[in-house]
């Protein structure tokens, strides 16, 4: 019960956050998904991170897919090249599942609010589903952010810090 009263305080939170900045809706009256963007429900399909590890990679926990861009700087074995891209992919598919759940939940969202017949058991449970599988989202880019830690050795990761602009000081363990 407290993880889902959790998932839906970071959801309310992050709508609060999303209605400062937007101010106006004007124009987001025709899009396919109210609360979506077409580039967003874009971004959620392909499982693309969307800020959603922030708190791994600021923090020392290089993501995959930069690692592997960063490959040769960082001195990638064979091994830990392989072991990267699987995680990747891994992940990927993963995070693609999520995000077309997470469209398809807003998506619903919208239906519910279309036929007007809105009681509020109908809305607490959309808005559980939805929170649920953003949170799911989110724990599976921070997951793979830790697991690919895992994968290198403390100069890579201090490397990978300074090559993304990162301060080094704060990321030695």
């Amino acid at each position: 019960m407290t993880r889902t009263a959790f998932l839906l305080a970071c959801l309310f939170a992050a709508g609060i956050a999303h209605a400062q900045h937007h101010g106006s809706y004007a124009g987001q009256q025709d899009r396919a998904i109210k609360a979506l963007s077409d580039e967003e429900a874009k971004q959620y399909l392909a499982g693309a991170g969307m800020g959603y590890a922030r708190a791994a990679e600021l923090n020392g926990f290089p993501g995959p897919m930069h690692v592997l861009e960063l490959a040769d700087k960082l001195a990638l074995t064979p091994a830990q090249r392989a072991a990267t891209q699987r995680l990747l992919e891994s992940h990927k598919a993963e995070a693609r599942a999520i995000g077309a759940k997470r469209v398809a939940a807003e998506q619903s969202m919208d239906d519910l609010f279309k036929s007007g017949a809105v009681d509020q058991d109908r809305l607490a449970e959309a808005v559980r589903a939805t929170a649920q599988i953003d949170g799911a989202y989110r724990l599976s880019h921070l997951d793979t952010h830790r697991q690919m830690k895992a994968l290198l050795n403390e100069h890579q990761i201090s490397m990978y810090n300074q090559l993304r602009g990162y301060s080094s000081d704060q990321h030695r363990h």
